[in-house]
């Protein structure tokens, strides 16, 4: 699906959509437990949807009880002796539930294959490689399908902490499932730390405890049954950011709902919001928030100054090389960006001017290519728009709502 949209001002009330990272998270949880859970305000993306379909796999099951409600009834403990082999793992475009479920699969299936769609199984798993040698775990990967078999036992799990917070979530997950206390060590700086608290939180609604010395960037965890709870996912912080861009831009878009004691990281764009609009040069380290670099970008192109996004290489494996992407979005529509090995350099134009833009089949990009337009001189054409739908499939409605007009090509 193309889009054209016509430069205008959006205002109006809205409240951002639930956090994705919190529902899968949330979900999992449930699906670990022995009970049955109900969790509100869960928006139905392609991302979550993947993360339900492969718990189902694993044996829970759900039902949809109302356009933002999810009753899901949980496998407990599992058992790999009752599965007959290993079970396959659609895991779409979702990076989350392919990290997350490895550890898992193993825990409760004794593996699992593991297939994706676009870039998603290019994404690296070395950390996870890395441990199961040393555990005697198998894995093969090869033309796009991951298979991984063996027992995911107690002990000490000890990786690098600079490439992703997502596999410590997944062994955190996985751990409280097996016969014994394990413990997990990052050997470098935590990247994302944030994710993992928000981690921690959701195995806490299930009455899940991990001790976490952070100090030591070390988390201990205890065999310790799920249980089934009751739960509302918050506002996401992340999606929040597409409007906090569209205010920097002039429009007058009132958020409500946002936790101000979130423990989603990306909470820091209400900081960076005011830090972006002072001029000058500034220099922003997006390690601990990548998913916020198109947003903050495109405020970047709008200011007065220079603007260098480090510490970025994570947003090379996403869904689309995001420092390349997000590079093209604001240099095709008139601004003036370069993109280095692990950076994106951004210098302050007045307006955008135009242009088509090539969404790369990544829902941020087309995020911020939409709010770019309201501050363009010139029509914008996004060509696959539809990528929206893998995290925030109603925005093209609040888009519309807000005073965005726009026409399906």
């Amino acid at each position: 699906m193309d889009i054209r949209i016509e430069p205008h001002r959006l205002s109006g009330a809205m409240t951002p959509p639930p956090s994705k990272s919190m529902a899968h998270r949330m979900i999992i949880s449930a699906a670990l437990s022995s009970g049955t859970s109900t969790i509100r305000n869960v928006a139905f993306s392609q991302d979550i949807e993947a993360t339900l379909r492969c718990m189902e796999t694993l044996g829970a099951h759900w039902e949809r009880l109302a356009e933002d409600t999810v009753r899901i009834t949980g496998i407990g403990r599992g058992s790999p002796e009752s599965f007959s082999e290993l079970p396959h793992f659609d895991c779409g475009e979702s990076g989350s539930t392919l990290r997350f479920l490895i550890p898992i699969a193993l825990a409760v299936a004794g593996g699992g294959v593991f297939t994706g769609h676009g870039r998603l199984m290019e994404r690296p798993q070395k950390p996870y490689f890395d441990l199961f040698d040393q555990r005697g775990i198998s894995y093969h990967q090869e033309n796009g399908v991951l298979t991984v078999q063996g027992r995911l036992t107690p002990g000490d799990y000890q990786l690098a902490g600079n490439v992703s917070s997502q596999f410590f979530t997944g062994l955190l997950f996985a751990l409280p499932l097996l016969d014994g206390p394990s413990t997990v060590v990052s050997t470098t700086a935590l990247e994302s730390a944030d994710y993992i608290t928000m981690t921690i939180n959701a195995m806490r609604s299930a009455q899940v405890t991990v001790a976490a010395q952070w100090g030591q960037r070390r988390f201990q965890v205890l065999s310790m049954p799920y249980q089934a709870f009751d739960g509302t996912v918050e506002a996401d912080w992340s999606q929040a950011g597409f409007w906090y861009a569209a205010n920097f831009l002039s429009n007058q878009v009132e958020l409500w709902g946002l936790n101000p004691r979130s423990a989603q990281g990306d909470m820091v764009v209400s900081d960076l919001y005011w830090k972006l609009a002072k001029p000058g040069e500034v220099g922003i380290d997006v390690s601990g928030c990548p998913d916020l670099l198109p947003p903050l970008a495109v405020m970047a192109a709008i200011r007065q100054g220079t603007t260098r996004f480090m510490n970025a290489a994570r947003l090379r494996i996403k869904e689309s090389d995001r420092l390349a992407t997000t590079a093209a979005l604001l240099n095709t529509l008139g601004g003036q960006a370069e993109e280095g090995p692990d950076s994106l350099t951004v210098h302050g134009v007045s307006a955008f001017s135009g242009g088509t833009v090539d969404g790369a089949n990544d829902h941020r990009i087309v995020m911020a290519a939409a709010i770019a337009a309201t501050r363009s001189t010139s029509p914008v054409t996004i060509l696959g728009a539809e990528a929206v739908n893998k995290s925030y499939p109603s925005f093209w409605d609040e888009y519309k709502r807000l005073g965005g007009v726009f026409i399906v090509l």
